[in-house]
């Protein structure tokens, strides 16, 4: 209730002030930032880009009735004024106007622990049992704060955190074996203080091994390094070398199958002009090309049997060493030329016999008749 009715107040202060003539706007140039250190002082900076290079005067006032107290404790920069600090342990409304000169910059007032920035946790002292560690501290005078402690070990690249409401901070699953570092600090209950607030600063940060303090970890190095290149290096070698035994292993597949199942041999390969000229029916087309062959006698008007150039068999054989032409027989000597044209009574071998027109003809493999 105290804090709205001084809040309440300090909107009429500014609505007082506002109505200074020439000062709307004015303040929209001045940048400023509030901290108050640990309920013990406040610091007051600005930043003006049209005032840069001039002395501007900060009075405040810490009571809405009280009159303006001119700053004391300036902070410099270049040898001009950015900034005031004040010393109280109040918790309440900070009243102040910058001026520059007479003329009034910025007037405006302030809840100081909407800024509140506490200190460092003091005292810190750690118990340590197997895989956890506990830190402690004093705890502030004031309450509402989280105590936040942070780990890392050698191989993290990343700060682990643990949070308490009272500086009694126990961070478990730690290894003994690696080496951590350890640093605490204080913060602001936003639901408390506000959004606004700062934390407090970190504190040393300690290192520690297997429960005892050491100097420094031997591997600080590494802990910057990240892990992942070494890690997607093996895993790269792991899937090229799966995809290769993939591979050998479809090969010998084929290999195998080949083996036990041999493929057909396509005709049209072995035998060129097959499928070409007879559609791969030879045996067909053959009886087609020979059913229509003239007879061989052809009779006379003499009664004798004509011979001529028209009426000759025309036999070729191939890879036949020895040919026989056309024979010409008369009536009368029929039966001797049937006694004299008896085939011996073993064949060649090694061929298949052929009879055309009373002809006895042995091929071999090679050979072929053309009519």
């Amino acid at each position: 209730m105290q804090r709205f009715l001084l809040s309440w107040g300090a909107a009429i202060f500014l609505l007082g002030d506002l109505t200074c003539p020439g000062q709307a706007g004015i303040g929209e140039k001045l940048q400023l930032q509030i901290i108050y250190f640990n309920f013990e002082m406040v610091q007051v900076t600005w930043n003006a880009s049209e005032y840069s290079g001039t002395n501007l005067t900060f009075l405040y006032t810490f009571s809405s009735e009280g009159e303006y107290d001119q700053c004391t404790r300036y902070i410099l920069q270049h040898s001009h004024t950015v900034g005031c600090l004040l010393d109280t342990n109040d918790d309440g409304i900070l009243y102040f106007s910058i001026r520059n000169g007479l003329q009034p910059v910025l007037t405006e007032s302030r809840w100081i622990t909407d800024y509140l920035k506490p200190s460092s946790p003091r005292g810190l002292r750690f118990l340590w049992c197997k895989e956890q560690v506990t830190v402690t501290c004093s705890n502030l005078s004031y309450g509402d704060f989280l105590y936040e402690v942070q780990h890392r070990s050698t191989f993290d690249t990343t700060w682990q955190s643990k949070e308490e409401k009272t500086c009694h901070v126990t961070v478990r699953g730690l290894d003994a074996e690696k080496c951590y570092y350890l640093r605490a600090r204080v913060k602001t209950d936003e639901l408390s203080y506000g959004p606004s607030t700062y934390p407090s600063d970190w504190s040393e940060v300690t290192f520690w091994q297997g429960g005892q303090r050491r100097d420094s970890c031997p591997e600080e190095q590494q802990a910057v390094e990240p892990k992942f290149p070494k890690f997607i290096l093996i895993c790269s070698l792991v899937s090229l070398l799966t995809v290769w035994l993939l591979l050998l292993s479809l090969w010998k597949l084929r290999r195998v199958k080949k083996l036990l199942i041999p493929s057909i041999p396509d005709p049209k390969a072995s035998f060129p002009g097959l499928f070409e000229q007879h559609q791969g029916n030879f045996q067909q087309e053959w009886i087609k090309d020979t059913q229509d062959v003239a007879q061989l006698n052809k009779m006379g008007s003499g009664g004798e049997q004509d011979c001529g150039p028209e009426d000759a068999l025309v036999v070729q054989v191939a890879n036949v060493p020895k040919t026989m032409g056309p024979v010409c027989l008369k009536m009368g000597d029929e039966e001797s030329s049937r006694g004299s044209l008896q085939f011996p009574h073993q064949l060649p071998k090694g061929g298949n016999v052929v009879s055309l027109g009373g002809f006895t003809f042995v091929t071999s493999d090679n050979s072929y008749v053309m009519l």
